[in-house]
Formats: C-alpha cells, structure tokens, sequence
C-alpha cells in the first residue's frame, strides 16, 4: 500500500515540476518578446516615455500573438496535397506558411494601426525592417546588381513588391518562414522584369559567371 502511494505522490511531484517549467518558459518568452520589442522601439530614438511605453507594448503583443499561433498552428494542420498551381506536392514550408496565414487579421491590422497611432511613415519602416532584417534593401541591391541598366519604372515596381512581401512577413516567426514570403514576392518581380522584355535567367547567370570570374582572378 505504501509502496502505491509512494508511487502516486511521486506522479504527482513530477508533474507539479513539469508544470513549473512550463510556467517558467512561457515567462522567459514573453519576458525575450518584451526585451526585443523594447530594443527595437530604443533604436527609433523617439525621447518620448509615454510613446516609447505604447509603441513598445504593441510590438511585444504582436511578437507573443505571431509566437503562440506557430506553437499552436504546426505544419501538420495542413493535409498533406499538392499546389493547385503547379500541381507539386506541398512541401513541409508550403503547408506550415498556409497554417500561418490562417492568423486572424486583426493581429496584422493591430499592429500596424498601433505603429501608425505613434510613429511616422519612416519610423513604421524602420520596425519592420527590424522584423524582416533589412531583407527589402539587400534584395533591392540585390536586383540592381543584377540587373545593372534597371530603369526607374522597373526599380519603382519591384521595391513596391518587395514593400508588400515585408509588410506581409512580419508575422511569421523566423527566418526562413520570412525569406518564404519574399520568394513569392521576387518571383512576381523575376516574372515583371521577363514580360518587361529582360530575360531574367539570362541576366542572373551572367551575374553568377561575372562573380565566379572575379573570384578566379583574386585566386
């Protein structure tokens, strides 16, 4: 009978300590999401307490909303089937990004409304770039490397793309699920730039080979 009980109580202290930790690591998450939204919010150099405390607090409810809909929302949701538009089987990215934007909008449309509420359009930037690291000016470079006669016209559309895929990105949690959005969105880009007469392929391998050249040279 003892021993039983014995057993019992030890069930009972283990799952006393899971539960401990549990608790333990949902404080330390939510304290991580604070400290990085309030890093974020210190670089804007706002020298305002009350807008800084606002600003702060809606990227910190964002970062947990965005944490905790991947922690419940795993790829597996998704039943397994192929792309309607290209007829491959989805891969575990492809089913885990569909989970992902199934996220109620309001937690998209909070965020921006409370950034907008307090900051200026270049400030809002400047946050979502922190979510996206800078992936909107690297890509961009990226395409004027490229591309090097690229017209004001071309450069206008694709940095109008690259704006959507950023603002869309903020609310997936890491990096690959962010560089997920911007493949769709430098796909619309790689497709203008051929309906605009360029011949992307072409003018990526010539890159490539241009690189690697000048890699050979410094050998």
């Amino acid at each position: 009978m003892k021993i039983v009980l014995l057993f019992f109580v030890s069930l009972i202290g283990l799952g006393a300590v899971a539960q401990t930790d549990s608790v333990a690591r949902a404080a330390k998450a939510d304290a991580d999401a604070d400290k990085k939204a309030g890093e974020w919010v210190k670089s804007l150099q706002l020298n305002d307490v009350a807008k800084e405390g606002r600003v702060t607090a809606v990227i910190a409810t964002h970062l947990k909303a965005i944490r905790d809909w991947n922690n419940d929302h795993p790829y597996t949701m998704v039943p397994a089937g192929i792309d309607p538009a290209t007829g491959k089987a989805l891969s575990t990215m492809d089913r885990q990004i569909i989970a992902i934007s199934a996220m109620p909008k309001s937690v998209h449309e909070d965020l921006m409304n409370g950034l907008r509420k307090d900051l200026v359009d270049s400030q809002v930037v400047a946050i979502l770039d922190k979510y996206t690291i800078g992936k909107v000016d690297f890509t961009l470079r990226g395409y004027k490397a490229i591309v090097s006669d690229l017209t004001a016209q071309e450069e206008a559309v694709i940095l109008g793309n690259l704006q959507q895929a950023r603002e869309q990105a903020v609310d997936y949690k890491n990096v690959k699920q962010i560089s997920a959005i911007f493949e769709i969105y430098k796909t619309k880009n790689e497709q203008y730039l051929n309906n605009n007469g360029r011949n992307w392929h072409a003018l990526f391998k010539a890159y490539v080979d241009a690189q690697k050249a000048k890699k050979a040279q410094k050998q």
